[in-house]
This record gives C-alpha cells, structure tokens and sequence, in this order.
C-alpha cells in the first residue's frame, strides 16, 4: 500500500516505504498475499525500515487459498527464504484464510501450525461466520500455537449504504465482519475499516480506542491497521487514531514526525 498514488504528494521524495514510515509505524505485506517477491526486494524493504518497525506479510495466496493449507512445503519454503532479510521487521507472518475455510477444517489447520517454524510469531484471519458463532475451538487451537486472531472489523462500514464509488466498490468485497476484541497473545492485530467520511470513520472506531487502550495498560503492544474504502486518508487517519489511544495511555510513544514534501516550482 506504500505506493498507492494519492499518498505520493503528502510523502516526502524517495523510497515510498522510507516515506510511509515517517508517517506510520507497521504496514500489512499485502502484497506477499499474490505474488512471492524476491529476496532483493525485501532487502530493500529492509533497508528502508527501521529495526522498530512492523511490517506483517501475508503468506501467499497460493497456500492458503489454493492449496488450502496442504502439500505446502515446497512454497512455504520459497516465501519463508524470501522474506528472511526482513528480520525482526516481520513481525507476524499473516494467515488470511478463504471465507469458505469454516470450523470442520480447524484439523488442517492445527497440522499447517504445528509444522511451521518456530522462529515467527503467526496471526491468523477467518471469515467463516461459525468461526464468531463459537470461537472457543479456534481461540485454544491458536492459543496453543501462540497465534493471534486477527479480527477485521468492518460493522462502521456496513452500518449505513453506500454514498461515493469507492465505498460501493468495498460494499461488494469486502466481507461482513463482526467486531470482535479478544486478545489471545501480548501482541493483538486489528484490522478497522471506516467510511470515506473522516468524521464517521473516527466516530466508528471509538470503541477501539478504549480496546486498545486497555490492552496497552495490560502491557501487550497492538498493532492497528485503518482502513477506508478509498484509503485515500488512511496515513493521517493512522496517526489520529494513535493520537485518541496516546491521550488515555500517554506513556505511549508518538509517531515520527514526517518529513514535508518539498513544494513544487516552475524552474
């Protein structure tokens, strides 16, 4: 998401990572979902982040959606020897699995988990609604595996109809998620989707400014990812929300201050 053109003219000149991370702090490796980049590109990801910062590549597509999690190893070897310059940057290897993935095949589950390296901490996404009926067999199957459940919570956005392009695209894809703030490990990563409307996207995720709050105070160390349907203001957004969760924790750091762009001139 780091390249995604209506960001260009608020960040700084260069590397588009080196810019996003003077505005935020962690980023989802969404692009790992569809394609295994090469280990020069994540070094360059690496070289344009700091120790600190966070980024979470989704395991490919091709494992999770395709294979299904089975007869792995070979792929899963291809994205784990990619993403090792990473380092201490990867700070969660993202299991997003396909709605259809449901209760009846938490069995696959618990054998992809038991087999993966233990040198990463894992966080999974189910979009299976029986999952949210009854969580308790997926919460101990994670809990035993110290991975996360990341919940993405999209109630704010389907709470009223659509009212621009961009939010009746979203209205099509994006699934009907409950919100859902348990944590199961020192490290909660949460997914937020608003509306293009800053007021009602800030108004929408209030409730997570107190979750949040709460699970600093309890020492754990969250991760948030804002999202809009345009994502056109997602950086400021970000910050904002970190500030909401900085005025009830202050011990909590500040984000960098970003580097202005330089302004623009006729010669």
């Amino acid at each position: 998401m780091w390249s995604l053109k209506a960001w260009q003219s608020r960040f700084a000149p260069g590397d588009k990572l080196r810019a996003y991370a003077e505005w935020c702090n962690a980023v989802e490796g969404n692009t790992t979902f569809y394609a295994v980049p090469s280990r020069a590109t994540v070094t360059t990801w690496a070289e344009q982040t700091g120790p600190d910062f966070r980024l979470l590549p989704k395991i490919p597509k091709r494992i999770t959606h395709e294979l299904r999690l089975t007869g792995t190893d070979e792929d899963l070897r291809v994205f784990l020897d990619a993403i090792e310059p990473l380092g201490p940057r990867a700070a969660a290897l993202w299991i997003q699995l396909p709605g259809s993935f449901g209760p009846a095949d938490l069995a696959v589950l618990a054998r992809f988990l038991r087999d993966l390296p233990t040198d990463f901490r894992y966080a999974v996404e189910v979009r299976h609604p029986d999952f949210f009926t009854d969580p308790r067999r997926l919460e101990e199957l994670l809990a035993q595996h110290r991975a996360e459940w990341v919940p993405f919570d999209t109630t704010a956005f389907f709470a009223t109809p659509p009212t621009s392009d961009a939010e009746r695209d979203a209205w099509m894809k994006k699934p009907r998620m409950p919100r859902r703030d348990t944590a199961l490990t020192d490290r909660p990563i949460v997914r937020y989707l608003g509306r293009d409307d800053p007021a009602r996207t800030v108004a929408g995720w209030q409730p997570w400014v107190e979750t949040v709050a709460g699970w600093l105070r309890e020492g754990r160390s969250p991760t948030v990812f804002v999202h809009t349907p345009d994502n056109a203001d997602a950086p400021a957004l970000a910050r904002l929300f970190h500030d909401e969760v900085r005025a009830k924790v202050p011990g909590l750091p500040a984000l960098p201050v970003p580097v202005p762009p330089e302004p623009t001139t006729l010669f």
